[in-house]
Parts: structure tokens; C-alpha cells; sequence
């Protein structure tokens, strides 16, 4: 199994953070995680939160490519219906150039309700625009002139350069969970990307609605990549102590709002709905985050192995609230004292 990081960058507003760390912390980061054997960054994305969670995934991937030379580098997700797909194709094709073709488009309709409202695209709407984006954007990085005309988008005879440097273009993840959309991200022969907010019940079920419509196609995925919050220290106490909080306002702040509000369900170990974020707690989730010392950490890894067989971990180590230092030395152990668990 191979492992990579994954970035947002919130800073709770009582944290005392300045909104600028995070961002250095992941420059400082990602050059010495490349050598220590991470092969990927990601970047995690939402829109007008309060606590800077990152609303501009492409500009950071660029950063992190510019300090990197074999990582791949990518979005995890982007929320694709929240954006002018033509002007998406380009900077998508841009970053491709300046990563050298390392970039991995992770991309989802989004869910949040203001969000959509912020940007004036009717929630109601972003499945069906999200899926018309992408069949704009892969023609527009496929052939040499094109023109669209869709039910939300249309472009008169037009090109894009530079074009990608993969061919026919970046891989496409999807991040969805929906029935409908999963049977989408395989007829479509995309990567599907797991969420860290689903169990492992959860992602089983997932699991098996992709893979069944893939095999429907002929369609084979080439990856099974997923998403854990993840936190190693010396001892499950001090791991806990650091890491605690900062999931406990993730799960609170973002996924558990989602699911008081109505926009999507966040289920805890137990398989109860989570309607109120004062159900929200770090004991309740306990079951899927990597949350210990080196031992516990490669014992859960093992389970995703047992149960899920990924071909790759993506960590969310620099959540919420935990400094940059904290986080290295979480980043550090794991690659020291987990990852040769796994060669």
C-alpha cells in the first residue's frame, strides 16, 4: 500500500493560528515527506467557511508542486459545479504543465447549502451541472478545436493551450457516495476516491455499487484510494491528547452541521444519523480515524487492507488546530515506524 497527505488548512477561529501557517506549514512539509516515501498530496476544499478551509485548491496544488519533483499532486475534491468549466479545463491544463503531468483532478458536485447559495448555482442543479462540466472539459482537452452547447454551458468554436500533459487528459476521481453518482464515476472510468466522514460499513457499501457497475462496463479501476484522518505519536495518550480536538471540530464544524441541516448524512459508528451537532464527539467516529501509537496505527491500516484492500492511504494529518510542528512529527513516525509495515 502506498501513502500520501492531504492538506486544508482550516484554522479555528480560537485557535490563535495565523491563516497563512497552514499554507507554509504544507510548503516546509511536503519536500521532506517526499523523501521519507509519501507519494502524493492532495487537497481538500470547501467555500466561505469560517475558519479558511481551503477555498482554492488548484493555486495551493501549484505551490505544492513547485516543491516537489515525484509526487503526485492533486485535488480531493473540487467542487466542480461551483466553477465556469471552461475556465476549469485551463487552469486544470496549466497546472498539468507545471506539476510535468503529476496532477490528479479529485473532483465532486459538492453538497453545503450556502455554498451553492454564495455563488448563485441552485443546489438543485449541481448534479446534472457537474456532470455536463465534465463532458465539457474533456473535450475541451482532447481535441484540437471544439465547441459545446449543453444545457447550462455553451461555448462557440474554441481551443484550449496549453493543453494537458497527460493523455487525454489528468485521471479524474470522483468523490461522491450517492448510488446514482457512484454508477457515474464507473460508467465515466473514473477513479473513485473514498471520504474519510464514511465507516468502514459505509464504504464497503460504496465499494460495491462502484465496482459492480464497473464490472458491468469491462472497466477495471486502477486504484482504490481512500481518505482517513490519521495521527501517530509515541503513545495512543499523547496521539489522542493533539488529535482529539481537531477531529472533534472537523466532525463538528463541517460534517455534522451538513448533516443537522439536511444537505447530507453523517452516520456514527453505531449507524445512527447524526441530527444535531451536539451528537458529535470523538468517541463516536472512534472507528475511523488512525488515531494512536505506531502499533495501534498499523493494526487499523491492516483492517483497511483485510476489509477494503486500498491501493492507497491518503493521511489527513495537519487537521484542524494542530501546528505544523505537531504535525511533522506525526508525519515523520508514521513514515519511520508504520510505512515499513507496508512495503
Amino acid at each position: 500500500m502506498k501513502f500520501g497527505l492531504l492538506f486544508a488548512y482550516q484554522v479555528p477561529p480560537t485557535s490563535g493560528i495565523p491563516s497563512h501557517e497552514p499554507y507554509q506549514d504544507m510548503l516546509a512539509c511536503l519536500p521532506r515527506a517526499e523523501e521519507m516515501g509519501y507519494v502524493s498530496a492532495f487537497q481538500a476544499s470547501h467555500h466561505i467557511q469560517k475558519d479558511g478551509f481551503c477555498p482554492g485548491p488548484l493555486i495551493a496544488m501549484a505551490g505544492a508542486a513547485a516543491v516537489t519533483k515525484t509526487m503526485r499532486i492533486g485535488t480531493s475534491v473540487l467542487l466542480v459545479a461551483l466553477y465556469a468549466p471552461l475556465k476549469l479545463a485551463e487552469d486544470v491544463a496549466v497546472i498539468d504543465n507545471l506539476s510535468n503531468g503529476r496532477f490528479v483532478f479529485g473532483i465532486a458536485p459538492g453538497y453545503v447549502t450556502k455554498e451553492f447559495a454564495a455563488h448563485g448555482v441552485p443546489r438543485e442543479e449541481r448534479g446534472a451541472r457537474f456532470e455536463e462540466a465534465i463532458d465539457l472539459m474533456t473535450k475541451a482537452w482532447t481535441q484540437e478545436t471544439f465547441s459545446f452547447d449543453g444545457k447550462f454551458f455553451k461555448v462557440p468554436e474554441a481551443q484550449i493551450t496549453p493543453r494537458p500533459v497527460q493523455k487525454p487528459h489528468p485521471p479524474i476521481w470522483y468523490g461522491v457516495s450517492h448510488p446514482a453518482a457512484l454508477k457515474r464515476a464507473a460508467q465515466r472510468r473514473c477513479v473513485q476516491i473514498m471520504s474519510p466522514r464514511h465507516g468502514m460499513a459505509e464504504l464497503k457499501e460504496h465499494y460495491g455499487i462502484y465496482e459492480n457497475a464497473a464490472k458491468a462496463i469491462g472497466y477495471k479501476p486502477p486504484e482504490r484510494p481512500i481518505i482517513r484522518q490519521v495521527y501517530v505519536a509515541e503513545t495512543t495518550a499523547k496521539a489522542e491528547e493533539l488529535a482529539a480536538p481537531a477531529v472533534n471540530y472537523l466532525y463538528r464544524e463541517l460534517y455534522g452541521a451538513a448533516s443537522a441541516a439536511g444537505d447530507r448524512v453523517l452516520k456514527a459508528d453505531d449507524g445512527t444519523v447524526i441530527a444535531d451537532t451536539g451528537d458529535v464527539g470523538f468517541q463516536n467516529f472512534k472507528a475511523r480515524y488512525i488515531i494512536g501509537n505506531p502499533d495501534l496505527a498499523i493494526q487499523k491500516i491492516k483492517e483497511y487492507e483485510r476489509e477494503l484492500n486500498p491501493s492507497e492511504m491518503i493521511c489527513w494529518m495537519h487537521m484542524p488546530g494542530i501546528r505544523g510542528k505537531d504535525a511533522m512529527r506525526s508525519v515523520e513516525l508514521f513514515a519511520k515506524e508504520v510505512m515499513p509495515a507496508f512495503r
